[in-house]
């Protein structure tokens, strides 16, 4: 059965066409491994070019999971084998290239600002999604790339997961509460387990750069994945970034884990504009009493130890991830509420350290 599954499964995927080379991706020798076991799951190697669409991942599991008898499909995605003629020379050269790229201007993009965290679960794509849909709010032309390519969020808070349009070779970025979208999240399945080695990082960062039609912004958002790694690096490399946000939560470990983040940023010569404490404190929505939920201080502290301001306390609110999970940031579905409100306040406050309009608002202390 699984001999005859496996050519069900290869003969599915020569329905499957790389655009790029006009043929289809088994003879163009994309899938290096191919294996089936007796449940029915199919695990394979998928070659992604640079140069080849990211799509390609999605229209494989698509094809491949429409097979009888297939069950699941786990695909890695790698970057092609180098070619056995390359010379030493050439590859010691490849090897090299990533340090020694210089990053390139992209002026139509704005101000690019990234927000980062040192860890997962502090909200740190709310905070991107927000700050987006605020500055949209105040009259500004805002694009969000989604780079968080591991658990890309920002489709599910703006509400969008329809596949974008591609117009005269180019890649129409979705909008949604007037912001400009653009996530891997859009390519491929929620539930698709790709696992994605650096060099395919930075050729999806790179993509979204220079193969989308962003049009001319004010500002452009980076919500990129926890942690320091390939995405980071890849990010700075790339495009020269005005400055960094780090999100943290006022939990010490919390702290310890964006401290580190935020050294990355310095090293590789990226300023970090100020610090946002998410999930700083609840307020009683009957009596209206402040209650530190998860210790206090935390962001602070970071932002003292970084030498840069504190731009915003964001306060707990009920109703919040609900508002997320159904595509409504909360600075769009209840500005006047307390989140929504200390929301717009970071937003303004980073709109003044990154060189834009002034703002007249009290610096923040713990």
């Amino acid at each position: 059965m699984s001999e005859n599954l496996q050519a069900l499964v290869a003969g599915a995927l020569t329905n499957v066409r790389n655009p790029r080379v006009d043929n289809d991706v088994i003879s163009a020798g994309m899938v290096q491994s191919l294996d089936i076991d007796t449940d029915g799951r199919v695990s394979l190697s998928f070659a992604l070019g640079r140069d080849d669409p990211a799509a390609l991942v999605r229209e494989v599991r698509r094809a491949v999971r429409a097979v009888a008898g297939v069950t699941e499909v786990d695909i890695e995605v790698v970057e092609p084998t180098a070619s056995p003629t390359a010379t030493a020379g050439t590859a010691a050269h490849s090897a090299q290239a990533p340090h020694a790229q210089q990053p390139m201007a992209f002026p139509n993009l704005g101000t690019i600002l990234a927000v980062s965290s040192g860890k997962g679960g502090v909200g740190k794509s709310t905070i991107a999604a927000n700050l987006a849909a605020e500055l949209a709010r105040m009259g500004r032309q805002v694009g969000v790339m989604d780079a968080d390519i591991y658990g890309p969020n920002i489709p599910k808070i703006f509400g969008v997961s329809a596949q974008p349009p591609v117009v005269a070779g180019r890649i129409a970025p979705l909008e949604s509460h007037g912001v400009k979208l653009m996530s891997l999240g859009f390519l491929i399945e929620r539930d698709a387990p790709a696992i994605w080695r650096g060099p395919i990082v930075v050729k999806v960062i790179t993509q979204f750069l220079q193969d989308v039609e962003w049009g001319r912004l004010d500002y452009f958002i980076v919500d990129l994945p926890p942690g320091t790694g390939d995405a980071q690096l890849s990010l700075t490399q790339s495009v020269r970034v005005k400055g960094a946000v780090i999100v943290t939560t006022p939990q010490e470990m919390a702290v310890g884990d964006a401290l580190r983040g935020a050294r990355m940023f310095e090293r590789v010569g990226v300023p970090v504009l100020g610090v946002v404490e998410n999930m700083s404190y609840f307020t009683c929505p009957h009596c209206g009493e402040k209650s530190d939920i998860f210790l206090s201080g935390g962001g602070q502290r970071l932002a003292h130890d970084l030498e840069v301001p504190l731009l915003g306390r964001i306060p707990l609110q009920e109703g919040m991830a609900e508002m997320a999970d159904e595509g409504r940031p909360v600075v769009v579905a209840e500005p006047e509420s307390p989140a929504a409100q200390a929301l717009s306040e970071f937003s303004r406050r980073l709109v003044d350290h990154a060189g834009g309009e002034s703002v007249a608002l009290p610096i923040l202390t713990g």
